[in-house]
């Protein structure tokens, strides 16, 4: 099942730099603005390695954001802003944050550890959504490039009793760092490198299958990169790990490249929060909205709303109970409905658990029967966004920058729960988990 391992980590010097300015959100979440405003808090700044900004004279130097990732990462370890733990640890990894739109506060607990990677087919790992071409090519650049995994895959197990969390959480002392970051959430890290403890934790998760919840593409990245290695290397120590008699009996992965790093969190605790990821549609070739929603009578149920704000448009969302989204046009904002009998028909050849799924039938009704955007046009994003901001939906459509923007409800843990169980897929972007997991508060180098 579920194989973890303690490991030494690469983190940010305290002594030398503040952690506030060098730490980031992932690198997906990551839009142009805030990522010049990475660069300008520090010349240590993690984004210069995860999200680097091509340099004028590059092409001339032989250089690209890679190559400057892997010098820059080598450097900073060599000067004393990254140092290593002296011992393989875990990290407990709590984030207190309020539900965004309400007053509502939760805290979510995991720990960071490194996780074995597995095939899907081995049905340990499994995973909910598609994903997408280019990140993963991107991201493959820059593991072959530093040898080291900057941010979290993030990982969901089922712990109804919370064995795990009393494990990490019971009599821990002041948090080893701590930080705000720009959403307000508050991060907290406990280092634990008490071997006893380790081997608790490795045993409470040998049972569990785990979910991706964010990081699939990350994940199947550095799984293809671990294949490619693993010819040769069995038997191949973790790095730097030290042979002494209080953690010569912890377990190790095969080689460098047969884990990563990840953040494990129970799915069974009440601090986890899935937001909607909203649907804009762009570039369409003769768009017409009084077409569309004509069109979209066949499965649907079409009612005009209010020229209200996006909240209002959310609300009016939360109230239905079946199968529902509002569609954002520059005529107007109207509430969809499905036909129950028209989508079992529409859909027959899905099993239930998908029909019953809102995005499912937005991408297999709407995108691909009314709208003509085919698989290929949705993976590769050619005419689509991905949105969490309902409100910037709207104004995309309102300022002629969109076609249509379609805003969602979000998944529920049980929905993503039978998908993933049962070995099948959403559509890309389902998931939207709040608070998203920092990059730089732990750092593991395959070297």
């Amino acid at each position: 099942m579920a194989r973890i391992y303690p490991f030494r980590a690469w983190r940010y010097n305290p002594s030398a730099v503040r952690l506030e300015d060098v730490v980031t959100q992932p690198y997906d979440k990551i839009s142009p603005a805030m990522q010049q405003a990475y660069y300008q808090r520090s010349p240590f700044n993690l984004v210069r390695i995860i999200l680097g900004l091509p340099e004028l004279f590059d092409v001339d130097k032989g250089e690209n954001v890679y190559t400057r990732a892997a010098n820059d990462f080598q450097a900073w370890r060599q000067q004393g802003v990254m140092i290593q733990e002296n011992e393989p640890c875990v990290f407990a990894y709590a984030q207190r944050f309020k539900v965004p739109g309400t007053e509502i506060e939760k805290e979510r607990r995991g720990f960071i550890a490194l996780g074995k990677l597995q095939d899907y087919a081995d049905q340990v790992v499994f995973r909910h959504e598609q994903t997408l071409s280019k990140p993963k090519s991107d991201r493959l650049n820059l593991l072959k490039a530093t040898r080291a995994h900057f941010g979290q895959i993030f990982m969901l197990y089922s712990d109804p009793a919370g064995s795990v969390e009393k494990i990490l959480y019971e009599g821990h002392g002041a948090a080893d760092a701590e930080i705000t970051d720009e959403y307000g959430v508050l991060h907290r890290l406990w280092r634990i490198n008490n071997p006893a403890a380790i081997r608790l934790l490795v045993t409470a998760m040998d049972d569990k299958k785990l979910i991706i919840a964010d990081g699939h593409h990350r994940y199947e990245t550095v799984l293809k990169y671990s294949k490619e290695h693993n010819i040769g290397t069995a038997g191949k120590s973790t790095t730097g790990t030290k042979n002494t008699s209080s953690t010569q009996q912890l377990p190790q992965p095969e080689f460098p490249e047969a884990a990563a790093m990840m953040t494990f969190v129970n799915m069974d605790a009440d601090g986890l929060e899935i937001l909607p990821t909203h649907r804009v549609v762009h570039g369409l070739n003769g768009f017409f909205a009084t077409a569309f929603f004509k069109a979209a009578e066949a499965y649907f149920t079409v009612e005009p709303l209010p020229p209200f704000d996006a909240p209002a448009f959310i609300g009016e969302l939360a109230r239905e109970t079946g199968t529902a989204f509002v569609a954002v046009t520059c005529s107007g904002a109207f509430l969809m409905r499905a036909k129950p009998d028209a989508m079992a028909a529409a859909l027959a050849g899905l099993p239930d658990r998908q029909r019953q799924l809102d995005l499912t039938q937005l991408h297999s009704i709407v995108f691909e029967r009314l709208l003509g955007l085919d698989a290929e046009k949705v993976r590769e994003q050619t005419n689509l966004r991905y949105l969490r901001d309902a409100q910037e939906a709207v104004e995309q459509v309102r300022s002629s920058d969109a076609d249509i923007a379609f805003l969602t409800k979000p998944v529920t843990m049980e929905q993503l729960k039978e998908v993933a169980f049962a070995g099948e897929v959403m559509p890309q972007k389902s998931t939207d988990f709040f608070p998203k997991l920092l990059s730089g508060l732990t750092i593991y180098a395959l070297d």
